[in-house]
């Protein structure tokens, strides 16, 4: 399976968190405090009019990540269920 980044996910697209590229401990343990974790199903919401910030919903919180910081989580996306 091909697994692409947050920020290559276009706004009201959703993503299922794999894992994270080489990242410094430290930015990990906040991804994680913040519960951007593995398993962790996020939707785009926007992105602000020069591209940067990203806000992401995240098990009902909304959350603004820098595109580098974006860079480095892997995601898959997930297919919209229609209904």
């Amino acid at each position: 399976m091909t697994f692409t980044t947050l920020d290559q996910i276009f706004p009201g697209n959703r993503a299922r968190i794999v894992g994270f590229t080489s990242v410094e401990t430290n930015f990990r343990r906040k991804l994680l405090a913040l519960g951007i974790m593995p398993g962790a199903e996020v939707e785009i919401r926007r992105t602000a009019p020069l591209g940067d910030p990203i806000q992401i919903q995240l098990r009902g919180a909304s959350v603004s990540l820098r595109r580098s910081e974006a860079a480095v989580i892997e995601a898959e996306p997930v297919a919209a269920v229609v209904s």
